[in-house]
């Protein structure tokens, strides 16, 4: 082994210090800086006198840090969103509708679904705020509440009965109503105890021979009754007669069956909208009694003999259009309905009118009395029908049901079904005993002008309506017998005779038909 491998390369310390080496950094530094001063001094002088390096006198400006208007609305969005999705919305449609329309944006767009409406919803809370919803509903809690406590107290004194002291003579008229209808009730009771004692198999039999005899309704007679649409007609209580009003002012008489024309009824000079036959006229009462009563258009009610062709005397008081006029099963009284939203009750022995009842919202179109004599039920254009008892005063039934214009009512025979007619284009039946909508007929294809039952029994349902034709329908049941085609206008009226024999019906086309079973 040489000496040149016994010699190993000497290993390179490395220096470890302790403590900081601030100090020695400082004198490194500072003895650098000597070293330049002589060299860089002069150029910097040289830089600041020519105007190339500007020396403050310390003074500082500090920076504010700027954030652009984009990542302010980019921050904003993310935010927002951020917000969003740890909103809760209900999954109800409805009650995400309730929420759009209480913080006062539109419940829906166009093309919107149920999904988008909740993410729209979502999205409105993330800018109002989740507790916006609760203040309006909040609001809208105490706005509720102080109009129910409005209407409360306004229903409280609604409810109270208040009262009004009539005259002498409507005293005297309720308790003369009264001792004259409990006996008619009696008697009315004891002939439906009686129909009740017939065995059903006899009931079957003779129902089923007045539908033949129903389905065999034919057109027995047509006459021209005036140049201008005949409105009304009505038969006489005897069924020989059949009075006629038409929108030329003119009211005629005519015999029946062979529609021969007894008498011109001059009078009135605007629309007549109806004629009647009092009760008993042409049997018991003399022919210049009073025997008949017309409306018309102007406001003007008219009373009839059966002598002469102008009125015996005039009913004044009305101050707008009276469509129809019904007399009470006595006799004595006439009932009027007007189109200033009220219906008047006259009593001809004393000449004067005795009631002026308001209830209805719009003009009252039509009346009838039971046959009992002791309700009266009115009809208006606002779509509800209302039952009065007459004895009292009260309004005993409310009809609520129509969706338009009530135009005809009728008591059937039994004193507990009602009739009603209307602009709805159906014809409902109530059952009175229990205030209640017993059947709506679909009965025609537009508005009913008139309904009436059989005045013997009540076995059948006769309307009219402005789709030209009439109908017959049985009762109960309610089943389409016969349609009574023939008319090329709107059917205006129709009557059924008090014998039941003969229909009749009048319409726009200027006729009357008769309508009579082969």
């Amino acid at each position: 082994m040489s000496d040149e491998d016994e010699a190993a390369p000497a290993v390179k310390r490395s220096r470890v210090f302790y403590g900081s080496l601030e100090e020695k950094e400082r004198e490194r530094l500072s003895l650098a800086m000597v070293s330049t001063v002589g060299t860089g001094s002069d150029a910097v002088r040289a830089g600041i006198k020519a105007g190339n390096i500007n020396i403050s006198s310390g003074e500082t400006l500090e920076m504010e840090e700027r954030v652009s208007e984009r990542q302010q609305e980019v921050l904003a969005e993310f935010e927002r969103r951020r917000r969003a999705r740890q909103i809760t919305v209900s999954t109800d449609d409805a009650e995400v509708k309730a929420g759009l329309r209480a913080l006062g944006e539109p419940i829906t767009l166009f093309g919107e679904g149920p999904a988008d409406r909740r993410e729209r919803l979502r999205s409105v809370l993330s800018v109002v705020g989740p507790d916006a919803l609760k203040k309006s509903r909040k609001d809208e809690e105490r706005v509720k509440r102080s109009r129910d406590e409005v209407s409360s107290h306004a229903s409280y004194s609604c409810q109270q009965t208040w009262y009004h002291e009539g005259p002498t003579s409507l005293k005297e008229a309720r308790l003369w109503l009264a001792r004259y209808s409990l006996p008619q009730a009696m008697r009315r009771l004891e002939a439906a105890r009686a129909q009740k004692d017939i065995p059903e198999a006899t009931k079957t039999i003779r129902q089923q021979e007045l539908h033949k005899t129903l389905r065999n309704l034919n057109n027995f007679c047509s006459q021209i009754g005036d140049d201008r649409p005949i409105s009304f007609c009505h038969f006489s209580p005897d069924s020989k007669m059949l009075a006629t009003a038409s929108w030329s002012g003119l009211c005629r008489l005519w015999s029946v069956p062979d529609c021969n024309l007894i008498r011109t009824l001059r009078g009135h000079n605007t629309n007549v909208g109806a004629i009647v036959f009092r009760p008993q006229a042409s049997i018991s009462l003399d022919q210049s009694d009073v025997s008949l009563a017309s409306c018309a258009a102007d406001g003007t009610v008219k009373l009839w003999n059966l002598e002469s062709d102008e009125p015996v005397a005039d009913i004044e008081g009305h101050s707008d259009r009276v469509s129809r006029v019904s007399w009470h099963p006595s006799g004595r009284f006439l009932g009027t309905t007007c189109y200033d939203n009220s219906w008047r009750l006259w009593d001809l022995e004393v000449q004067e009118e005795i009631l002026h009842q308001e209830g209805h919202s719009k003009g009252v179109h039509d009346i009838s009395f039971h046959p009992d004599g002791s309700l009266a039920a009115t009809g208006g254009l606002d779509a509800f029908g209302r039952v009065w008892d007459l004895r009292t005063g009260r309004c005993v039934v409310f009809l609520e049901g129509h969706l338009k214009e009530i135009y005809s009512l009728h008591f059937s025979p039994n004193g507990h079904h009602l009739a009603t007619g209307s602009g709805d284009n159906t014809c409902k039946v109530w059952e009175l005993r229990n205030r209640k909508c017993l059947y709506t007929v679909p009965a025609h294809q537009n508005l009913l002008s008139a309904v009436r039952f059989q005045p013997t029994d009540g076995h059948f349902l006769l309307t009219g309506a402005y789709d030209n034709t009439a109908k017959v329908w049985s009762h109960p049941g309610w089943m389409p017998l016969k349609t009574l085609a023939g008319h090329e206008g709107k059917v205006m009226g129709v009557d059924v005779s008090p014998d039941g024999k003969l229909i009749a019906t009048c319409s726009f086309d200027r006729t009357f038909k008769l309508w009579l079973s082969e």
